[in-house]
């Protein structure tokens, strides 16, 4: 995988992160994820989020759960906020700029 490729991932976690810890039950669905990423500048396809999805989960970043088939819903977890706030890094998941 090229640097880019891996620079670009580890932006997408980032987003993904923020775009959780903007909302008020800290949760969304993988479309609306994949569309806010797309939007904020970071092109992706639906199985590259849902892939980054998978691994912020195993990472114990977000809890993601499949309330019907093939629709997915991240739920941010504690250390996932800490993630996107900047106060714990997790190499994979790129840091936040200093504000």
């Amino acid at each position: 995988m090229s640097t880019y490729e891996s620079y670009k991932r580890e932006q997408r976690r980032l987003v993904i992160l923020r775009l959780l810890a903007e909302q008020s039950a800290y949760k969304s669905n993988s479309s609306v994820l994949r569309a806010s990423v797309d939007r904020l500048g970071i092109s992706s396809s639906r199985d590259d989020v849902r892939t980054d999805l998978a691994w912020l989960s195993e990472q114990g970043l977000l809890r993601l759960d499949e309330p019907a088939q093939g629709v997915y819903v991240a739920v941010l977890s504690e250390r996932g906020m800490d993630v996107s706030q900047g106060n714990t890094h997790v190499p994979g998941v790129a840091r936040p700029s200093p504000k």
